[in-house]
């Protein structure tokens, strides 16, 4: 017998067996990123199918370099926040650099933390054909897999830089294999990024599980962006593939801006921002400071 959670049955959660089902029904999906407590509350109550806890926080949240340097307790620690505001999207977490390059074992034991102690639904590992062990043994272990190919971050010293993959028919070849390789240990969905438009629009066809894009075109099932990229938060040359509908970054400089202007000129706090004593007390107040 199972029990539901308090507040479970208000909306309907969006599932793996869901995500599949929309490639059947050629429904797009949207895939955001979120890294904290208010933006994945914000991200998930407008309706976005997938949650990634992405470990891009590396780069947009924690200031590195690139993702390699972030941990396992790093990634833990944002995907436990997301999971407390989530109440519909599908939580899905980037399983970091390190924490599944030393077998299968290891793999699924760190990915099990991801599930038991941070609420993820499912986790997500780059690399295709070479990664078909450990997708086998984490879909044995249940823990749903979302594959990830093209340009991995986290290859970034064997690439040698974030550079397009499969711009020649062998390298398209290679990442049609990686594709069919996934699907096939089990892996629900697969990230496509950084290839070309027309290699997209292929592995999409020739595979049954929801493609996702990041810069590999229009023809994906699905699209994910980092939302700072979205937001305008980076600080680094905005990608090409990333569009930005907003410019936070200028909205938070002029609120701060504002703010410490009102300090300095004794605007902030106004009488109606502070609180007062109640009138009793206030009379009494006023009467013993001023003798």
């Amino acid at each position: 017998m199972s029990s539901s959670p308090a507040g479970a049955g208000r909306e309907t959660r969006v599932t793996v067996p869901a995500i599949r089902e929309k490639k059947s029904r050629q429904e797009k999906i949207t895939c955001l990123t979120a890294y904290d407590y208010p933006t994945a509350r914000l991200v998930d109550e407008a309706g976005v199918d997938i949650i990634l806890v992405g470990d891009s926080l590396g780069m947009v949240v924690l200031g590195y370099e690139n993702t390699l340097p972030v941990t396992l307790e790093e990634m833990l620690h944002h995907t436990r926040a997301v999971r407390r505001a989530v109440r519909r999207a599908l939580v899905v977490a980037d399983m970091p650099f390190g924490t599944f390059h030393l077998g299968a074992d290891v793999t699924v034991a760190n990915a099990l933390r991801f599930v038991k102690e941070a609420g993820a639904e499912a986790v997500k590992i780059e690399g295709g054909e070479k990664r078909v062990e450990l997708i086998l043994r984490l879909v044995e272990a249940e823990i749903p897999v979302m594959a990830h190919i093209g340009l991995t971050p986290q290859s970034v010293h064997a690439f040698g830089g974030f550079k397009v993959q499969g711009k020649s028919l062998p390298a398209a070849e290679a990442l049609l294999r990686d594709a069919r390789a996934v699907e096939a240990a089990g892996a629900f969905s697969l990230v496509l990024e950084g290839i070309p438009v027309e290699v997209a629009e292929w592995i999409t066809r020739e595979v049954r599980i929801p493609t996702i894009g990041i810069g590999a075109g229009p023809h994906c099932d699905g699209q994910v962006l980092v939302l700072h990229d979205l937001l305008g938060l980076n600080f680094g040359p905005q990608p090409k593939f990333a569009r930005r509908y907003a410019d936070l970054q200028l909205s938070i400089a002029e609120a701060v801006r504002a703010f410490c202007a009102d300090v300095a000129g004794g605007r902030f706090p106004s009488d109606a921002e502070s609180y007062h004593l109640p009138a009793e007390m206030r009379e009494q107040w006023l009467a013993r400071n001023s003798r």
